[in-house]
């Protein structure tokens, strides 16, 4: 049967359970409706990972995973937020009853591409990679969704089930203007996940994270011929990059500064007139985060000064640090616990070996794939950044982790794209997708829950706090990963 073909059929899984197939418990139906359609989604996943698209660009991965979600009944709701590639699925029955949603993310990560193989193998003709496994991420969650939607069905639940299409995860801040849009307002709970290399479901907060781009703007000339008549921008950008980089010593030490030059010129005997540096700011506190970009903006401002150029700057994106909620993780954790972790066949153990004789020497062994970590709680941030914290603050939110990758690989490597693009991220993805099915489903019966996860979230909100997105009041930056342009 043809892709195409099976993506149409998905439907008629509605029909099976007057065949009585589910007559199980709640949890073993949505369990049963996963791995029944578990090809299917695996599909959907690789389609995904062979067209890598990126950031505010990814047309083709959301409309594949809006065909899923309308094909089972869902109500759309499309170019959210000023966003193309966004959306909202929502599937509801009866009056009250809890409104869960689920999110879902789908952007590749620009400049790391990767063949389905476990030796290093890029992909010359691509021009980025599911470095993060976001391909997974995003029908996984529609495959929970779904799952969801296919048992309140059934079983007459009210409630109503939200699957929110969320864009350029990977310095977009997608979700910011989704939730400045107030698209979460009403919403009681929210789930999510992400690829990994193991699997837990930990309370565990993140780094905020504020980015932005400094273009420098000069005067060219002949390099050699007539240096003094040029002023490079180029000169800009890295006088502002070893100011920054003698700021170290003097930020928190939980302080993390990258940037990368996207555009220093294009000949050596031309003084280049334009240039242009890619800044990220990281601190767990977002008020720290805050502080310490101005002062990375006065070093680009002194900069300019220092090299007789003009400079301006325009934030992409900021984002807050998450705000665990322990009641949500525990039932998450339970969840995951009952769905176990990944069990590999044959085939997959000897790509996992050979894979993993790319990662250090102290990587776990291939068999941690299936091992269940305890549940930590950690509320410091550190580590990465996501946008699901701005919607953490929005709403009570829970996540968890799968064992997409083989076990040592980091995020945003070539193993993770190598292993993201075989059946073994298919795997971790089902188990993903089967632990946020059942945890909606305790989320729709269990009013308990619901209320305790809302409380602790307005508990741990600042005494009289009114969300002020880390970006301000921008558009969505729609072309931030298109290369730099002066005329920008």
């Amino acid at each position: 049967m043809s892709f195409f073909k099976r993506i149409g059929m998905i439907i008629a899984v509605a029909f099976i359970s007057e065949m009585g197939v589910y007559a199980q418990d709640d949890k073993a139906t949505v369990m049963q409706y996963i791995d029944d359609n578990a090809t299917l989604y695996g599909e959907v996943a690789q389609q995904i990972w062979d067209w890598a698209e990126v950031g505010y660009l990814e047309t083709q991965s959301s409309n594949l995973l809006q065909q899923q979600l309308s094909n089972a009944g869902f109500e759309m709701t499309t170019g959210v937020a000023g966003i193309p590639t966004a959306f909202v699925a929502s599937w509801s029955a009866g009056t009250g009853g809890p409104i869960v949603g689920i999110l879902a993310e789908y952007d590749a990560l620009p400049g790391i591409t990767q063949d389905r193989n476990p030796l290093r193998d890029a992909i010359d003709h691509k021009a980025a990679g599911h470095a993060c496994g976001h391909h997974l991420f995003g029908t996984g969650s529609v495959a929970a969704a779904i799952a969801t939607k296919m048992w309140m069905q059934e079983t007459g639940q009210i409630g109503e089930i939200r699957l929110y299409g969320t864009p350029a995860e990977e310095g977009g801040a997608g979700k910011v203007y989704m939730v400045r849009d107030g698209l979460f307002d009403d919403v009681d709970v929210v789930l999510h996940w992400h690829p990994s290399d193991s699997n837990s479901a930990d309370a565990r907060s993140s780094l905020a994270n504020k980015s932005a781009k400094f273009r420098f703007t000069g005067l060219s000339a002949h390099a050699a011929g007539a240096p003094h008549r040029g002023r490079s921008a180029l000169d800009g950008v890295e006088a502002m990059n070893h100011m920054v980089n003698l700021m170290r010593e003097h930020v928190p030490m939980e302080t993390r500064i990258h940037y990368v030059i996207t555009s220093g010129g294009a000949a050596p005997n031309v003084v280049p007139d334009f240039s242009e540096v890619y800044y990220y700011v990281r601190h767990p506190d977002p008020a720290q985060v805050n502080e310490i970009f101005d002062r990375v903006v006065q070093t680009a401002e002194g900069a300019a000064l220092g090299t007789d150029t003009e400079m301006e700057f325009e934030v992409i994106h900021g984002i807050y640090n998450v705000l665990p909620n322990i009641s949500l993780q525990e039932a998450i954790y339970s969840n995951l616990t009952r769905v176990g972790g990944v069990e590999y066949s044959t085939e997959e153990r000897q790509f996992a070996e050979t894979l993993r004789s790319a990662l250090p020497p102290n990587a776990p062994p291939v068999e941690a794939a299936a091992i269940i970590r305890p549940m930590i709680v950690n509320e410091r941030g550190g580590g990465g950044s996501t946008d699901v914290a701005d919607v953490s603050w929005a709403v009570a939110t829970g996540g968890m982790r799968a064992a997409t990758w083989v076990p040592g690989t980091s995020s945003h490597s070539w193993q993770a794209v190598a292993a993201g693009g075989t059946s073994i991220g298919n795997k971790g993805m089902i188990v993903a997708a089967k632990t946020l099915a059942m945890t909606a489903v305790d989320l729709m019966t269990n009013d308990a829950l619901v209320k305790n996860a809302k409380n602790e979230h307005q508990n741990r909100l600042p005494s009289g706090w009114v969300y002020e997105p880390l970006l301000g009041d921008r558009p969505p930056p729609l072309d931030y990963r298109l290369p730099a342009n002066p005329a920008n």
